[in-house]
Order: C-alpha cells, then sequence, then structure tokens
C-alpha cells in the first residue's frame, strides 16, 4: 500500500444488506451481492467489489451448466470496475467482457497478485466474438473507462487487453478519448503472470493462437445438448414411419427400418458434432462443411456395411443411396456450427462456404429423404 491511497479490506456480511446502506449505490458500480464476491473496498470512485483469484464450487457449478447450455446467454456478471486481492492506485488494470467464464478464466490465472479489473458491457459473450460482434469496442471501453471512475482510482493511464480483444478496439481512439494506453497482453490468460514479471512484454509463443485437442473437447456438450433435442423429436417419427413402410407387419418393419433409421440419424449427429471437433485438424478440407461430409461419408460406409443391405434389388440400392445422402449431409450441417469457436475461420470465409454448403446440404437432405421413403414403399 501508498501513503497515498489505502484501501480497507472489509469482509461482506452474508445478510442481504452488502451495498452502501446510507445512500443508493451508484449504477455503475458492480453490484456488491453477486455469489462470487468476497469483499469489497473503499475508493475514490465509491465503494467496489473485490473478488479472489481461487474459484469456488458455484463458480465450476456455473461453468459446467454454461458448457452444457444451460442460461448460456445469462452466465454474465455486473459490467464496471472490480478489485482483484488487494490493489492500490499503481496496480495494474486489466480489461475483460462480463461474460463470467472470461471473467473467472482472467482472475483465476492471477494467483496471489493484485489488480483492478475493468469489466465492459458486452451482453454476456465472450472477448473474442464480442470483439467481433463490437460490444467489446472502443466506443464501450471509453465509456466504461469514464463512468467506473477508474481515473481517481489509479494513478497510471495503461490499461492490459486481452488480445483477442484486438479486433474490436482501436489503441489510438482510446488514447485520444480516455488518455488511457491500450497494452495488449498474451492470447491465453494463463500466461498473464510471466507477462507481467517480463515487465509486460510477451514472447513470440505468448502471441500464438492454438486450438489443441482439449480445448476442441470442452467445446462439444454444448451443441451436442442443443442438437439432441431436435434428434429426440425425430427419433420417433422415423421409427414410426419405417414401421409403417416396408413389406411386413409394422413393429417387424419399425425393427428393421425404424431402428436403423433412428441409430444413423444419431450416428450423423455424433459424426457432425462429436467426431468433427475431435478429428478436426486432421478431416480433408478446409471447409468445415466438408469435413462434416467426409466423416459423414465414412459413417455412411460403415452403416450400410453393417446393415448388409441388399444391393442386387432396386430398393435395397434406393435405400443406400438415401443414406449416403442424408448421413453426410447432417454431418455437413452440424459441423458448420463449430465455426463460431474455431481458430481456423473468419467471417468472410463463412459468409461465402454458407452461401454454397448450405443449399447443398438441405438439397442432399431432401432428396435423401424422399429416397428413403421411396425405398420402405418399394420394399
Amino acid at each position: 500500500m501508498t501513503d497515498k491511497f489505502e484501501l480497507p479490506v472489509i469482509q461482506i456480511q452474508t445478510d442481504s444488506c452488502c451495498g452502501n446502506a446510507a445512500t443508493e449505490p451508484d449504477k455503475f458500480i458492480p453490484d456488491l451481492d453477486q455469489s462470487f464476491v468476497s469483499g469489497f473496498v473503499d475508493t475514490p470512485a465509491g465503494r467496489l467489489p473485490q473478488v479472489a483469484s481461487a474459484l469456488v464450487w458455484q463458480d465450476h457449478r456455473g461453468t459446467i451448466r454454461a458448457r452444457l447450455g444451460a442460461a448460456r446467454m445469462e452466465y454474465k456478471i455486473n459490467p464496471g470496475l472490480y478489485a482483484l486481492g488487494t490493489p492500490d492506485e499503481n496496480s495494474p488494470v486489466f480489461v475483460s467482457a462480463n461474460y463470467k467464464m472470461s471473467f473467472d478464466r482472467l482472475r483465476s490465472s492471477l494467483k496471489e497478485r493484485s489488480g483492478w479489473i475493468l469489466v465492459l458491457d458486452t451482453k454476456g459473450i465472450n472477448v473474442w466474438c464480442a470483439a467481433g460482434k463490437g460490444t467489446f469496442g472502443t466506443d464501450e471501453l471509453v465509456r466504461r473507462i469514464e463512468i467506473s471512475g477508474l481515473k481517481k482510482v489509479v494513478s497510471h493511464r495503461k490499461l492490459i487487453l486481452p488480445q483477442l480483444g484486438a479486433p474490436g478496439v482501436a489503441a489510438y481512439k482510446v488514447k485520444q478519448r480516455s488518455g488511457f494506453m491500450v497494452q495488449y497482453g498474451p492470447v491465453r490468460a494463463e500466461d498473464l503472470p510471466a507477462y507481467l514479471d517480463a515487465g509486460l512484454k510477451a514472447t513470440a509463443q505468448m502471441r500464438i493462437m492454438t486450438f489443441p485437442l482439449k480445448e476442441r473437447a470442452v467445446l462439444i456438450p454444448i451443441d451436442f445438448v442443443e442438437v439432441i433435442k431436435p434428434f429426440l423429436i425425430l427419433a420417433p417419427v422415423l421409427f414410426i414411419l419405417g414401421g409403417i413402410g416396408g413389406p411386413s407387419v409394422f413393429w417387424t418393419n419399425a425393427g428393421s427400418y425404424g431402428l436403423f433409421a433412428v441409430a444413423a440419424l444419431f450416428c450423423a449427429v455424433i459424426g457432425g458434432a462429436v467426431l468433427n471437433p475431435l478429428l478436426l485438424p486432421y478431416l480433408p478440407g478446409r471447409a468445415f462443411s466438408i469435413k462434416g461430409f467426409s466423416i459423414g461419408i465414412v459413417i455412411a460406409l460403415i452403416l450400410l456395411y453393417l446393415r448388409n443391405i441388399n444391393l442386387q434389388a432396386w430398393p435395397g440400392r434406393i435405400e443406400a443411396l438415401a443414406w449416403l445422402l442424408i448421413i453426410p449431409a447432417v454431418s455437413g450441417y452440424l459441423a458448420m456450427n463449430f465455426t463460431g469457436a474455431s481458430t481456423y475461420t473468419s467471417l468472410s470465409g463463412v459468409k461465402r462456404e454458407m452461401r454454397w454448403a448450405l443449399p447443398l446440404e438441405i438439397a442432399c437432405g431432401t432428396v435423401g429423404i424422399f429416397l428413403w421413403l421411396g425405398a420402405l414403399i418399394f420394399a
């Protein structure tokens, strides 16, 4: 602590009266009763929430829920200025998004360190996506500097931004409009301690964005949970249609054609939503739809081999062709959902791909469904 600026750390009480009792809190100051807040500090800008670098069970539970898609767009915190540990007027200022997972990743990477965290209102979107959308941007950063009272809290005029936020922020405009100089930290929050110890200098490795298996795998649950919902609706429909068609009675047909259709659709889902991200670097083609198509074709060939369709008869040929169209179309479509999470794509590239891939997927899927129904009728 300096002699000029001392920040007393006071423990928050567990009751609901944890704000300023005498006066109404400034609407631009984050609430003190957020579950992750561990205390507060009194500053020239008002009483600010204090947070710790160690995450607790509630934080991990919230992350798991968000990974599974539960209230994903509501997993956010109040924007504004937070105290990490026991910072003073000379402590560094880190900028983050109000998506809580981004905020938690930042603070948990700064173990046993103190600093200020300026949280922008990104509408609950992570830094990278928000930078592309403009919510993690120059205007919001300048606005948040002013209304948070940051100038009263720190004596320096430096901000440390995540490198992935650079597309949305014009550093020279921030300097002109607020007086604060923007410095871009490393790509990964985990490298911040080494970056700080090196005098705010990043190594070449800290500037490289990788996308290893672990990071691809952790993104699978949210897509899988979302796609399993329509699957649960379509599965009974396919089962019933398979039972109605075919040469035998309902249950015999359903056990053959219906169950195979349900299994084929489920395998197509697994191919596009699970195997595609896991095998992403090794699948052929640059376009995600091509990657999904390729894995879908392999799945279709394996399933058709196991089904042992009679290719000597026309109904068998038509059924085989139907699934060779349907499964790759579904896998290719689901694979395209991963473009927003990947480091391999750009917005312009995704738009170009969708212009040709989406009509192709719809055409293949539609033709495949009609062929399958035809195979059932003439079986």
